[in-house]
């Protein structure tokens, strides 16, 4: 019944874009809503980590809403958090908190945000499975994405160039990347920037020098096509592979909510999908499509 990431593949938005038939990005308060007496709709924009799951959400969702039409498109976060502000999109789905200056622009609309945690997701630091590294410390991962570590055998790996592979600056999990793990510093001038997380998990399986990283559920999802280190929070940690379990536990130190955002108080179509999402029901399609329940811990 739901779309997982092996179905979906690098045209992850396209595909469920069609699915869903998208004519517009109008929220549905312009569109007539639940009780405008015209289309009901509700559109779904931004984390690129969240839109197989925020597709599986809509289709659960419709078989009990005929009628009505959710359209989920992808674009980053902060491609999300944009629409929201400016009013093309009912709910935001963003895998990094607002800032403080788009908070301040949906308040000075009138549409102060409304935050919703509706999943948690570890992220995977993903290799070629011909590297033999098995394991890093966060310290040699910030290392490697600021430019200080270049050859793999800097961190007891092959004598072989690395090749970093990124996000692009929109995507929440770039900057929750950029904050949690590299301490905030920039990332090295030639990380190779990738339009989607599908793209990431083709390019480590075809280069052997390749690293980059995923939500658990891509990796979880790729299967033998990558592998995911263990990662070490310290020199003096024990090293913790990325699970649900270790995510759960908090023993993986690499994880970070997933944000449903609205512009004001939700209500209608747009409250019932956010509940829905919250519900057991709802919350058993996260841990389906590879993500952490929100209230696991």
């Amino acid at each position: 019944m739901f779309k997982t990431l092996k179905n979906v593949g690098g045209g992850l938005a396209i595909a469920i874009c069609t699915l869903f038939v998208t004519t517009s990005c109008k929220p549905s308060s312009e569109k007539g809503g639940k009780d405008g007496g015209g289309e009901q709709k509700v559109t779904i924009k931004g984390s690129d980590t969240m839109v197989h799951l925020c597709g599986n959400w809509a289709e659960a969702f419709k078989e009990k809403h005929h009628g009505v039409e959710l359209a989920v498109t992808g674009g980053g976060s902060g491609t999300g958090i944009k629409a929201l502000i400016n009013g093309t999109t009912d709910i935001c789905a963003a895998s990094r908190a607002m800032k403080e200056t788009e908070e301040a622009k949906l308040k000075e609309k009138g549409t102060p945000p409304q935050k919703f945690v509706v999943a948690t997701d570890g992220i995977a630091v993903v290799v070629n499975p011909a590297n033999s590294v098995d394991t890093l410390t966060q310290e040699q991962i910030r290392k490697i994405y600021t430019g200080a570590y270049k050859s793999w055998s800097d961190v007891g790996g092959p004598d072989k160039p690395i090749v970093v592979l990124s996000r692009e600056s929109s995507s929440g999990t770039y900057v929750f990347f950029q904050e949690h793990v590299l301490q905030k510093k920039d990332y090295r001038p030639d990380a190779r920037l990738m339009a989607a997380t599908s793209a990431i998990i083709t390019a480590v399986s075809q280069d052997e020098g390749a690293i980059g990283y995923v939500g658990l559920g891509y990796a979880v999802e790729a299967g033998d096509k990558v592998k995911s280190l263990n990662v070490k929070a310290d020199e003096n940690s024990k090293a913790v592979a990325p699970s649900e379990a270790t995510v759960v536990s908090g023993e993986y130190s690499i994880a970070r909510p997933l944000l449903l955002y609205t512009g004001g108080k939700p209500e209608g179509l747009v409250k019932e999908f956010i509940d829905f999402c919250l519900s057991s029901e709802g919350q058993k399609i996260v841990a389906q499509t590879g993500y952490v329940p929100v209230g696991s811990k």
